[in-house]
């Protein structure tokens, strides 16, 4: 049996690598936002309330690019839904604790630090309070998130305007997809998604971020379909 502390140490133990990744990512992520003319106050802001790379680009771009806050929640909302899945994994080892508790740890729960956690939790079954490997995880991802998105805005706030970082937003979004490449339907999916947004571009609100992805994940269910 494992005292709750050695488990939260597990769990920063287990997250740590990943940390090579995740603090050049969080870097750009606040360097970008500057470069896109936001305040830094509103940069930071993101990492505090969104704690979400891929997302926060994403929100900042489309505010950046004339879309409505409604549009640019919205598809937060919509890239944020895949952590429905991973409370949907998560909820049998949780399912004893409080409401409260579920919704603080909720909040920590992001792509590495699930992945860990989950490996963590399939291992150790009937371990008692292995709710604090989640914990351990979530907080060493916060905490090192808020570290390099606050680097990120002190070094996009000295970075002239004719070196700005807005070529890093495809760059950042190529090497999330990049490993999926290798899948044929996985390729095929993206290609729908890419299409559908150039068909769909000149929907009102800049709605197409929103439109592109479901006519893509339709795409999916109706390959998933045929395949079996």
């Amino acid at each position: 049996m494992h005292s709750k502390k050695k488990i939260f140490f597990q769990g920063i133990i287990d997250v740590l690598p990943h940390m090579l990744s995740v603090i050049p990512f969080g870097i750009i992520t606040g360097a970008i936002g500057i470069d896109l003319g936001f305040d830094p106050i509103l940069v930071y802001a993101t990492s505090l309330i969104i704690f979400g790379g891929a997302s926060q680009i994403i929100f900042l771009q489309l505010l950046s690019g004339g879309a409505s806050s409604l549009v640019a929640v919205t598809s937060v909302g919509v890239i944020n839904s895949r952590h429905l899945l991973y409370g949907a994994v998560l909820s049998e080892y949780l399912d004893k604790l409080s409401f409260i508790k579920k919704l603080i740890i909720s909040y920590f729960i992001v792509d590495q630090g699930f992945a860990e956690s989950n490996k963590y939790l399939k291992n150790n079954k009937t371990q008692s309070n292995s709710h604090y490997h989640i914990l351990g995880t979530g907080i060493t991802l916060w905490f090192f998130w808020q570290l390099a998105t606050i680097s990120g805005i002190v070094l996009g706030s000295f970075i002239p305007e004719e070196l700005g970082l807005k070529f890093a937003i495809p760059l950042t979004f190529l090497a999330i997809v990049v490993n999926d490449i290798r899948k044929l339907d996985h390729v095929f999916v993206m290609l729908v998604s890419g299409f559908a947004s150039l068909i769909l571009f000149d929907a009102p609100f800049k709605s197409y971020i929103i439109l592109s992805p479901i006519v893509a994940l339709l795409a999916a269910f109706i390959m998933i379909k045929i395949k079996k």
